[in-house]
Order: structure tokens, then sequence, then C-alpha cells
């Protein structure tokens, strides 16, 4: 991710700087203000795809809250914006739906895009385990893979995958089948 800034700022400060410029997506990493283009319809599609799924089952088992792309505060000067967060029925009351979120999910969902492939598994992967994150997904829709890590002793240690068509199933969700099919968009012919 390219940095825009030359001077560094806090988290609050960052915050205060409002909406992202339209096609954008700003982040703050190490209080250096980071951008990286908007997803392309392959990101979107396993985004929605996967959002939907988790949704569905976080209300229809009254588990917790799922949030997307909302503006995360892991430190003094860095707020990141997973694409897919989950908070426990037993902590939504950390969520404040009118400003960033000040307390680490329970598990973040990155989807991942040719720009962001470095980020997702080494970056964030290191961050979201420091703030004590318990489980972290990363699908990468052009390889057609997915993982599911879970936090233990303050590592993350692989505790699920897929390929392709496979029917997996990720913690902390073990109950939840989820069809890889309907995860990747399909081939469109030109």
């Amino acid at each position: 991710m390219p940095v825009v800034s030359t001077i560094k700022m806090t988290s609050r400060q960052f915050l205060a700087l409002g909406d992202d410029p339209p096609g954008v997506r700003l982040e703050l990493v190490d209080g250096e203000v980071a951008v990286s283009p908007s997803p392309r319809p392959r990101h979107a599609h396993a985004f929605i795809a996967l959002a939907a799924l988790l949704q569905s089952h976080v209300r229809a088992l009254d588990l917790g809250h799922v949030l997307a792309d909302v503006d995360t505060v892991f430190g003094p000067n860095d707020v990141r914006r997973p694409d897919i967060i989950y908070f426990r029925k037993d902590r939504v009351h950390l969520i404040d739906l009118d400003s960033a979120l000040n307390d680490p999910p329970d598990l973040c969902v990155e989807i991942v895009s040719p720009s962001s492939a470095a980020i997702d598994r080494v970056d964030k992967f290191e961050q979201y385990a420091a703030a004590g994150v318990g489980y972290y997904w990363i699908a990468d829709p052009a390889k057609k893979t997915i993982e599911g890590f879970e936090l233990m002793s303050g590592r993350y240690r692989l505790s699920g995958s897929g390929r392709d068509l496979d029917v997996v199933a990720l913690s902390p969700f073990n109950d939840l089948k989820i069809s890889l099919s309907e995860i990747w968009a399909p081939e469109i012919s030109k």
C-alpha cells in the first residue's frame, strides 16, 4: 500500500479526517495514511457472498453481530478496515454504531486482492494476533482458497482450510458449512 502522508498521526487524528475520497480506501498504518484502490469484481463477489452467509448464520442463531468495512482501531497509530468482522453476543456492547470500533473483533475476515496479498498475510496477520483477535480468515478469490486461523498462546495456528469447490467449516463457526462454490465468482465468457 503506498504511503500518502509524510507526518505521522494518531488514530484519533486519522478518524477526524472523515470519509474516504471516492475510489480509494484509507487506513492508518504505524501513524502513516495508506491508500488502496477500491475492490475489483472478483473481490466484491467473494465479499458479498461470505458476508451474507455469516450474517445469516449469526442472526439465525443469535450469536452476535457481523459488520463490514468498518474503521477499527488496533493501536494508538493503527486503524484498519477488515473486510468482515464479527463480535460474539457477549461482546456486542463494545460496538458503538456511530463511531469507529475501539476493541478487537472476535473474527476478522480479509478477502485478498492482488495489491493486498502481502499485507493480509503478513502485516495484518501479525497485527490482528497482537491485538487479540481470536480468529482470522483469509479468502483468496483468485486462487480460490480460504484459510482459518485461531489465536493460541499469542500466535495464529491454522485451524481449517479449503480450496476450489470444497465445503468447509471454520472456527468459530464449526457448525456453519461453507460451500466455496458459492463464494467464488463464476467465470464470465467474453
